[in-house]
This record gives structure tokens, C-alpha cells and sequence, in this order.
């Protein structure tokens, strides 16, 4: 959410920001509702304050015999009173017009965020990691992964597209993952882990940025709960309507977690395979700070992932995206993309974004800056994967095949495998 009187202090950098994004200019219609709007707001406290100066007059009029003066008293309050509903009325639908078009409207990019129109103007930071070289053609996960558990088809008959049923090893590994990805961002990098609710309302979901915009790439329930695209959403607004006493030192929680998507706007990508997934895993990263910490806050949640990769022996490659490409509610992110031999490219599987009090402002988040003072300012989110568990399953396949279509179990999940260090085709 946008403050309203920033725009109102700088309307002109509000739209070049905008720019920016490839918006067009929104301050002169926001600041004409906002006028209006508290226009009306004073006229109803000035039609108030009449009101009961002329309520206390009407007493005095009659205690003085001036029937007359009450009398027209009486007519002016009842005419106030008659027309202070309209006002009201319009009172309140200008705040929802307002506040609606204030939720459609995507955080203002970072002054070092790149300027551009899509992935193809992202910025690549830094590569890391040796690209394997193999004696034979390297195979894409789906043509690897049937022969290993890696079932498409029941998970198809079962669900429809996008699904897919583990078996034996394969479901293992993917456990191991996420077991490795766990352990690590508690034990070594401070995360507090969380086991949180899947299902939320809608106040956590428009707070965390979800909605109104994403409502059709997530799915409702009939009870009207919504299935979570990410654990960022339950673990972010676990602080919904907080005042912090105490942020000297910035909350880091991470979950791992069922992820739901409906993928409305993925229509024809990553058909095949397991990458693009109606229902996945991850392990997020969420960091709750004070405004000055959230840029090396941001930084650290990056090496907190890409730690991850390092230890599996993953190459990847770390992008920061431009303006045309960054989500809804990110001011700046980073993305880490792993290399895939068998695609022979690299791929997203771990996005870490800076909100800076984007999101806070939706969930009327805040914290004391001075240590017993009365004084609140807005937090700073952020959010990552540390990281998504199927990708990361996917990057193990095609990075560590042989070629008899067995796949070696990187030695730093040897300890979660119970003994298994390679996946045999059935």
C-alpha cells in the first residue's frame, strides 16, 4: 500500500516511479479523490459541530421563552440531520474507491533496480559453480524421472495437469531436500522454523499483497479460505496489527510448506515435467526489520539461499531484476537460477525480494524506533526461497545423472538418505 501523503508531498516522483514500472501517471487522479474525499470529511465535521451547537441553543431558546428561535433551530437540526447521510455515504464510498485503487498499484521500484521490459533486461550480479561436463547427452528431469519414481501419469489420473505422485527413493530425496533446506536455515543462518497454517483468510492474503491482483492464480475454498500460494503469506502476516516493542535485531521465521497455484497466467510454460506445479513445496524465508537494515537484510536472505545451492553443488547464476520484470510487491529482488544441463539453461528456483513498507502498510504493521517511546513507524518485509523444494529436486536429477540413467544423491543429503547414495531405474 501507498502512502497517501508521499503522493501528496510528490506527486511528480510518485508517476516517475510509475514510469518506471510502464504505468501511467496515477497522482492527479489519487489527489483529486483524496481532496474530495477530505473535503467532504470536513464538511461533516463542520455539519457535526453545527448540529450540536444548535441542539445546546434550542435548550437555551426555550428556557428563555423564545419559542420562535427553537423552533427554527429544530428546523436547522433536522435539516442537517437529513442531509448528513448523502455525505457520509459519499464519504465512504470515495475511501473504498480510493483505497481500491491504491491496492491495485504495484510497489515503487528501488533507485538501483534496473530499468527495463522484461527477464530479457535482468541483470546478472554473479555466477557461481563449475557447469558439469558429460560423456554423453545430458537428459531433461522428465525423461529422466519416470524410471526413478517420479510418476506423471498417476498424479495426472488423480489430479489432472500439473501433478505429480513420488515413489519410493524419489519421494525420499525430495524429503531430504527439504529436511537439508530446513536444518540449514535454522541451525546455521538464525531462522526460527514454523510450522503455520495452509489455509487463510482474506485479511492475510490482501495483506501480504495477494490480493486483489493475484486472486486468480490462487485457490478459494468453499468456505472462503484460500489455499497459500507461499508460506510468506501465513509467516508475514503472523505480525499483522503488531506494534514490535523490540526490532534491534530484524525477526527471521522460515516453514516448509504445501504451496498452492493455480497458474492462470502460465497458460502453455512448463507443461512437461514437474517445474511449474499446482501444488509444490517450499522453504521460505521471511524477514521482518527495521527500515535501515533491510537492504543488508536483503543481501544476507540472498546468501542464506544461495548457501543451499553451494552446498548441493549446484551452479547458478544471481540476477537482479529490472522494473519491467520484479513482482507486485517488491521494491527489488534478487533471483537465483540454477543451472539445468538436460534444458541446458538456467532456471529460477529461489526469488528474494525486498518490500520495503509495502506490505507493512497493508497490515498496519509497525514497531517502536526508540526503545519505550510512543513514537511508530512502519516495518520493512522481505521474503525468499531458501528454497523451492521441486526445482531443486529437478536441478539434483539433470546435475547428477549417469548414464545409465541413475542419479548420484549429493553427498550433503547423504545423511537424510538412510544409507541411499544413488537412484537406480526401476
Amino acid at each position: 500500500m501507498h502512502d497517501i501523503r508521499q503522493i501528496r508531498e510528490n506527486p511528480e516522483a510518485f508517476d516517475a516511479a510509475l514510469a518506471r514500472r510502464g504505468l501511467e501517471p496515477l497522482a492527479s487522479r489519487i489527489l483529486a479523490m483524496d481532496e474530495e474525499r477530505r473535503a467532504l470529511t470536513t464538511q461533516l465535521q463542520e455539519a457535526q459541530s453545527r448540529r450540536n451547537d444548535a441542539s445546546k441553543a434550542i435548550g437555551q431558546a426555550m428556557g428563555q421563552g423564545d419559542t420562535d428561535k427553537a423552533e427554527a433551530l429544530k428546523a436547522e437540526v433536522a435539516e442537517i440531520k437529513s442531509a448528513m447521510p448523502a455525505l457520509e455515504e459519499r464519504e465512504r464510498e470515495l475511501g473504498d474507491e480510493l483505497s481500491g485503487l491504491l491496492a491495485t498499484i504495484p510497489n515503487l521500484p528501488a533507485d538501483d533496480v534496473p530499468q527495463g521490459d522484461d527477464e530479457s533486461d535482468n541483470v546478472e550480479i554473479a555466477r557461481w559453480g563449475t557447469l558439469r561436463e558429460f560423456a554423453f547427452e545430458a537428459k531433461e528431469h522428465a525423461d529422466l524421472g519416470p524410471a526413478l519414481g517420479m510418476d506423471f501419469e498417476t498424479g495426472a489420473q488423480l489430479s489432472g495437469a500439473r501433478f505429480t505422485f513420488l515413489r519410493g527413493d524419489m519421494a525420499r530425496l525430495h524429503r531430504a531436500i527439504a529436511q537439508f533446506m530446513l536444518d540449514t536455515q535454522t541451525r546455521e543462518n538464525g531462522y526460527t522454523e514454523c510450522n503455520p497454517p495452509v489455509l487463510v483468510n482474506d485479511d492475510a492474503m490482501y495483506g501480504t499483497d495477494k490480493l486483489p491482483k493475484f486472486a486468480d492464480d490462487s485457490f478459494r475454498t468453499t468456505d472462503d479460505r484460500w489455499l497459500i500460494p507461499t508460506s510468506e503469506v501465513s509467516l508475514t502476516a503472523s505480525v499483522a496489527g503488531d506494534i514490535i516493542a523490540d526490532l534491534a535485531q530484524p525477526i527471521r521465521l522460515t516453514a516448509h510448506t504445501l504451496c498452492f497455484r493455480s497458474e492462470a497466467g502460465a497458460a502453455g510454460k512448463d507443461t512437461r515435467g514437474f517445474i511449474r506445479q499446482h501444488q509444490f513445496e517450499k522453504v521460505e524465508l521471511v524477514s521482518i526489520c527495521a527500515p535501515e537494515d533491510s537492504e543488508a537484510e536483503h543481501e544476507r536472505m540472498t546468501q542464506c539461499a544461495e548457501g543451499i545451492l553451494k552446498a548441493l553443488d549446484l551452479p547458478y547464476r544471481k540476477m537482479l531484476l529490472c522494473t519491467g520484470d520484479m513482482g507486485f510487491g517488491a521494491r527489488k529482488t534478487f533471483d537465483l537460477e540454477v543451472w539445468l544441463p538436460g534444458q541446458g539453461a538456467y532456471r529460477e528456483i529461489s526469488s528474494c525480494s525486498n518490500t520495503g513498507d509495502f506490505q507493512a502498510r497493508r497490515m498496519n504493521t509497525r514497531y517502536r524506533p526508540e526503545a519505550g517511546g510512543k513514537k511508530t513507524a512502519f516495518v520493512h518485509t522481505l521474503n525468499g526461497s531458501g528454497l523451492a523444494v521441486g526445482r531443486t529436486l529437478v536441478a539434483v536429477l539433470e546435475n547428477y545423472q549417469q548414464e545409465d540413467g541413475s542419479v548420484m544423491v549429493p553427498e550433503a543429503l547423504h545423511g537424510y538418505m538412510g544409507g541411499v547414495t544413488q537412484l537406480t531405474p526401476a
